[in-house]
Formats: structure tokens, C-alpha cells, sequence
């Protein structure tokens, strides 16, 4: 069977880094023999190692991290691996050739300077592989490859743990808390969807000015600022409505999981969402940083049980034709086994 070693640095949290996890994960599930190289993560590890990794931790450190590229071109080399996967720039940057297949993992449309010791790119949308081949890559070692989401059962958080009234709308939306996210834009948008409440999941160097516009806009007593959380299954269980509201996004896992999570679903018209969503089918996109229009959209939701039922159907049946566990690992193992030939 083939082996394969995974590698990333990544951020401290987000979303690639996150399936960078249920990926290794599924993988592992499936029987795929694989090292796996992070940079040190104490919540990352934790979890690879519940599901039976063991990860190695480097550096992945800058231009004078002289340690890292040594280090995996070890680590490949005493693993026997015939394929090393990189994921994002950094781990492609400091990945070295070697007797090895080289992959590069593309989670958005990144300057192919990182990937210059690849033999093959991987690109999360159809569009992603259109950025890599107009920028000289050959398109016959291109390929897509697409995230998936796992749901699991899960009973719904109690709203009385958030202070929310169990008859209000409840909006749920997660992610890093980043300008890019457009939260300022969804909760602009709140100030003209008065009876619902929202649950904002996430962290990151935004919070403070998110937090300071809420009391600004006078929504913050209906907003919920619930930090990084590791219960989706349980918050996408208690809420109404969910909210993809990034400015830019070139794949939005979020999506997947409204699908699978069987969650009403309003999408701004970012590249990943405008790339997989039918509007009016299976989702509602509106216009990027357009409040006015995701008011609308929401309160249009909020107001329609028939259209709620008929996205959620919608959804369920494009994320089953696509986006499962199964069909994605599928699709990587065969893409494994082509390569390493």
C-alpha cells in the first residue's frame, strides 16, 4: 500500500487546519500507512492522537528555520514514503525534493513560488486548479481534489447556557475572527433582523473591534461571542439559521456543514460558496458585503418554513452527491495510488 507522509504548519486555529485533522483521520480509517508533521499545536495533536497519530513536531519556523526541510526529508526517508503531501505554503516551501512524490495542497489561490519542489498540485475548487494552470502549472498534474464534512449526532446546546430565548431565531455562524470573515457585515446586517439572536463561534485578532461594533450597532445583547469551540455537531443541532458571511473564501468548509448538519443556509457570493452553491436550491447567496441583502435574505428565512425545508433539502442532496467522508477518501486514494506510479 502506499505511504504517504502529511505535513503543516498552519495557523493556530482555522478551518484547513481543522481538516487537515479529519483528513489524516479519515485516512487512517481507511488503512492508509502515514507520518504526520506539524508544527507544535497542543489541540492538534490532541486529537490526532485520540484518533491513533502520533504526530512529529518541527519548527516550521522562517528564512533561517534551516531545521525543518532537513528534518521531513528525514522523516519521508526513514518512513519509506512514496508520496509527501504538503499542505499549504510553508510545509510546501520547506519540504525538499526527494525520492519521493511530491504533492502541494492549495486551499486558495496562492503565489506558486511556495511549490516550486512539487510534482503535482492539488486544488480544493475547480477554480483553484484554473488559478494554478493560468499561472503556468501543467494542467496534467493538477487536480481537484474537495474537502468533506463528517456530521455526528449530537443533542443541540442549551440556549439557556447562552441566555437566548428558546423562541428566538438563532443564527449560528463560526470561523476565525478575521476581517476577511465579513462578521462586521452579518452583524451590520442584525440591526434589521430584530427578533434573532447570534452565536458567533471563533476566535482570532478581530475580536475586540467585532465585540466594540456590536455595542456600537446596539445588537450586542442578541450576539453570543462563544470562543474557538469543538462542539459543531451540538451548535449547528440548536440553531435555526446558519451564516456564511466571508468577504473572501476560497472553499468555506462552513458550507459543507450546513448541508450535512441539515442547517437552513444564507452564503455571501465568495469564490468557495458562489462555486458549489445553487442559489434558492440548496442555499441563499447574496452579495459580498451587502447587509441590506443578507437582512433581507435572513429575515426572508425567518419568515418561510417552506423555503427553510426545501434548502435543507437541497442541500442534503448536493452534499451527499459530493462532500461525504467516504467519496472524498476515495478520491484521494486513488489520486495517491496514480501518483506514486
Amino acid at each position: 500500500m502506499t505511504r504517504v507522509l502529511q505535513c503543516v504548519a498552519g495557523a493556530e486555529h482555522g478551518g484547513a487546519e481543522t481538516f487537515f485533522v479529519s483528513l489524516v483521520l479519515a485516512l487512517h480509517e481507511a488503512g492508509l500507512e502515514q507520518r504526520v508533521v506539524i508544527r507544535p499545536n497542543a489541540l492538534r495533536r490532541a486529537r490526532l492522537e485520540k484518533g491513533g497519530i502520533t504526530p512529529v513536531e518541527l519548527p516550521f519556523g522562517g528564512i533561517f528555520d534551516w531545521r525543518t526541510g532537513r528534518a521531513l526529508k528525514k522523516e519521508a526517508e526513514a518512513f519509506g514514503a512514496d508520496v509527501v503531501l504538503s499542505w499549504m505554503n510553508r510545509a510546501s516551501a520547506k519540504c525538499p525534493r526527494g525520492a519521493y512524490v511530491r504533492a502541494g495542497r492549495l486551499g486558495g489561490y496562492y503565489n506558486l513560488k511556495y511549490y516550486k519542489t512539487c510534482d503535482w498540485l492539488i486544488g480544493i475548487t475547480p477554480d483553484i486548479v484554473s488559478h494554478v494552470v493560468k499561472n503556468g502549472w501543467p494542467s496534467d498534474r493538477a487536480v481537484y481534489l474537495p474537502n468533506f464534512a463528517t456530521p455526528e449526532a449530537a443533542p443541540p446546546v442549551s440556549r439557556a447556557s447562552f441566555d437566548t430565548p428558546e423562541g428566538a431565531p438563532l443564527l449560528f455562524t463560526l470561523g476565525r475572527l478575521h476581517p476577511v470573515k465579513g462578521f462586521d457585515v452579518l452583524l451590520t446586517a442584525l440591526q434589521t433582523v430584530p427578533e434573532a439572536y447570534l452565536w458567533l463561534a471563533g476566535e482570532g485578532p478581530a475580536r475586540a473591534q467585532l465585540e466594540a461594533l456590536a455595542e456600537k450597532l446596539g445588537v450586542a445583547q442578541r450576539v453570543r461571542f462563544l470562543g474557538w469551540r469543538e462542539d459543531k455537531a451540538a451548535l449547528f443541532a440548536a440553531a435555526d439559521i446558519a451564516i456564511f458571511p466571508s468577504r473572501y473564501e476560497p472553499f468555506g468548509t462552513v458550507t459543507l456543514e450546513a448541508w450535512a448538519y441539515e442547517t437552513p443556509l444564507v452564503a455571501a457570493a465568495s469564490a468557495g460558496p458562489a462555486g458549489v452553491v445553487t442559489n434558492e436550491k440548496d442555499a441563499l447567496l447574496v452579495p459580498i458585503d451587502d447587509a441590506p441583502a443578507m437582512a433581507g435574505a435572513l429575515n426572508r428565512l425567518i419568515g418561510d418554513p417552506a423555503l427553510r425545508d426545501a434548502l435543507i433539502a437541497g442541500g442534503k442532496a448536493t452534499f451527499a452527491a459530493n462532500f461525504t467522508k467516504a467519496a472524498v477518501v476515495r478520491r484521494y486514494l486513488d489520486f495517491f495510488e496514480r501518483i506514486k506510479a
